[in-house]
């Protein structure tokens, strides 16, 4: 259980702040303590009062500097004196304690908060104060109106384009059946975990960790289906993980695949955009309608990339018109992909090339569309 008292949280910066300052003399609260900020991937300092100076291992410590303030209910007394700050909260193992309240009211807590029954609630907190949580990422789906469509080579195209503009940018493969996009880019081989090594993840992904775990390809990170028998993942466990792949900023581009299973609609209820890749063709456009209809059930901001080449009288815009939405652009064709592809340089590795040119164009306006960029 949680309570909030009067104060906001403290404001939250990007980048990594530090862990929580821990006060109490009970020895099996610290030990609970201690394990949700294990949890949580912070490492506390711990006081039996309010600390009177700095850290001296030369961080910033102390009552008014730590990101977050533990106060154990034996300590609440002890610390009634220090300065007023935010981010402070009052733990508890007794349910029935009612004065509980007032004692949070004197040391000016934001929060009561009861153990058990809060662990999960803190941990988020923890990790939210020890990771810095800042905007999170402009996340954009991509998905082919049908096989074939060019879906996979437009996704590592826009990570490859926003990685070489210096953004922290990070690559799912959401298609188990795909092939995997750590082939596409001629990483096939570099270590990291994939997909499969995340399939027991709940609650709450540390996104440093995750971002760290995954291989490093031109300069984005790539989140990868391995060569087992593994094809699927939990729908939680691809919450988790596509939550902490957001909370670290930059983009993050998923390569989705055409069925829209539990996993797949939880990725969808998290992205900002997605893009339907269509072929200019009339069976492909057929396919793409119920491709959109199934996907448009949970995703909002559904647009339309069409590929040429084009047979006459159906251009981008009249795909467009016929499916019902948005149209992204005409994603150009671009000679010697395939031999591009064959000696292992990626889609959009040729920053002059009309493919890069068109990811950059787009990630220019969904910047300044969904804010993104202020």
């Amino acid at each position: 259980m949680t309570g909030t008292i009067t104060h906001d949280p403290p404001p939250a910066a990007g980048g990594r702040q530090g862990g929580p300052l821990i006060v109490t003399e009970d020895t099996e609260l610290l030990d609970d303590l201690l394990r949700l900020c294990a949890a949580a991937g912070a490492t506390p300092e711990v006081h039996h009062s309010v600390p009177a100076v700095p850290s001296a291992a030369g961080h910033r410590g102390g009552w008014e500097a730590a990101p977050l303030v533990l106060v154990g209910d034996d300590a609440a007394r002890r610390v009634r004196g220090a300065a007023r700050r935010r981010g402070v909260v009052l733990v508890s193992r007794d349910q029935d304690d009612s004065e509980i309240w007032q004692r949070a009211v004197e040391i000016g807590a934001d929060h009561v908060l009861m153990l058990p029954d809060g662990e999960q609630w803190l941990v988020d907190r923890i990790a939210d104060v020890a990771e810095g949580v800042g905007r999170p990422a402009l996340t954009v789906g991509v998905i082919g109106g049908r096989g074939g469509a060019g879906a996979s080579t437009l996704a590592c195209a826009l990570a490859v384009t926003s990685a070489r503009e210096g953004v922290r940018s990070l690559l799912v493969d959401a298609d188990a059946l795909g092939g995997g996009l750590d082939v596409l880019l001629g990483g096939e081989t570099a270590e990291g975990l994939r997909w499969p090594a995340f399939a027991a993840s709940r609650g709450r992904v540390g996104g440093g960790a995750l971002e760290e775990s995954l291989p490093e390809l031109h300069s984005l990170r790539v989140l990868s289906w391995d060569r087992g028998d593994c094809v699927a993942v939990p729908p939680q466990a691809v919450r988790a993980v596509l939550a902490a792949a957001r909370r670290r900023g930059g983009t993050v581009v998923v390569d989705l695949p055409r069925r829209v299973d539990d996993g797949v609609a939880e990725i969808l209820a998290q992205l900002d955009v997605g893009l339907l890749v269509v072929p200019a063709e009339l069976r492909a456009v057929a396919a793409a309608g119920r491709v959109a209809a199934a996907v448009g059930m949970v995703l909002r901001d559904l647009r339309v990339a069409v590929r040429g080449p084009y047979v006459s009288g159906l251009d981008g815009p009249e795909v467009a018109r016929l499916l019902g939405l948005p149209l992204a652009g005409e994603v150009p064709v671009e000679s010697g992909l395939l031999r591009a592809t064959e000696s292992r340089r990626p889609p959009g590795a040729t920053a002059r090339g009309p493919l890069a040119r068109f990811c950059r164009e787009f990630w220019e306006r969904a910047l300044v569309e969904t804010g993104a960029g202020a």
